[in-house]
């Protein structure tokens, strides 16, 4: 969950960065990507099924009625989750110290993609250690589905560099390049999309929560990282307001979680209204 399907929700960004990278795009159309791409995770797509699908308290165990692997199999999620979180508040933290000053450079880029490298070794060292616990091996459907996502990843690239090459005939009206930012950024979050709803209306919420967050950390740092070791990467006007949302939610949600583990319906109300004050901050400005 951590591991592989960010790559699959992920891998539109990542090849949007890198074609912009190739042909020498604009940096701020990445940035507005990533930054679409992670505020609507983690307000719209997590607090719309809150507000349609609440999920109940849990109830409280009596006796030994829950067997213990179970409730330590609940607490290892959550643990998980806070832990995924927690590294979306910091690779958030960190674009938002290396942009200060109003761009992103080589040496940014490098920074960036090394924390998302140092992640990546974390989880599959993480991975290893389970299965040398239990005795098991990474088995032979492995490289079947990286082969698959790489079949998927090719058909995306391929897909991809079609729309932004019609896109970018167009020089007016709201589908035009000038917003290929937004564009490109609610386009790949449709798949975080149909699995918030779905999910949510299943009465699975920490699915939903897994989906969501997992994404989070693909966009920022790792796009972002690609494209600034290319190019110097201009911030685009609605940069701080996108990263003080995304700090703002990302410690909601660790509240929330680490106390009640799940999201009360009126903080689905308020994350909805945080993402309608994006939209207002940089496309109704």
């Amino acid at each position: 969950g951590t591991l592989i399907m960010p790559y699959c929700s992920g891998i539109g960004n990542l090849i949007f960065a890198f074609l912009l990278a190739h042909k020498g795009g604009p940096g701020e159309d990445v940035m507005t990507n990533a930054l679409v791409n992670n505020v609507t995770n983690l307000t719209l797509l997590i607090g719309l099924p809150a507000i349609l699908w609440p999920a109940k308290p849990a109830a409280a165990p009596k006796g030994k009625s829950k067997k213990d692997g179970g409730r330590s199999a609940d607490q290892l999620h959550r643990l998980s989750l806070l832990l995924t979180l927690t590294a979306v508040l910091f690779f958030s933290g960190a674009v938002y110290a290396l942009g200060r000053e109003g761009s992103l450079n080589f040496n940014d880029g490098l920074v960036l993609v090394g924390l998302f490298l140092f992640w990546q070794c974390f989880h599959v060292f993480e991975v290893l250690k389970t299965n040398a616990r239990q005795g098991k091996s990474l088995g032979w459907k492995l490289p079947l589905n990286l082969a698959l996502l790489g079949g998927g990843a090719y058909a995306s690239y391929v897909s991809i560099d079609w729309l932004m090459t019609w896109l970018a005939r167009s020089h007016s009206g709201f589908i035009s390049a000038k917003n290929l930012g937004w564009l490109s950024g609610w386009l790949m979050v449709l798949p975080n999309a149909m699995l918030a709803l779905y999910y949510g209306w299943r009465r699975k919420p920490e699915v939903v929560y897994t989906s969501q967050v997992g994404d989070g950390h693909i966009c920022l740092p790792l796009c972002v990282g690609i494209f600034a070791a290319h190019h110097t990467l201009k911030l685009p006007g609605v940069f701080l307001t996108g990263v003080y949302i995304i700090g703002a939610a990302t410690a909601i949600h660790l509240v929330f979680v680490g106390v009640l583990g799940r999201l009360p319906r009126i903080v689905g109300f308020a994350l909805v209204a945080a993402y309608g004050f994006f939209l207002k901050q940089g496309v109704l400005r």
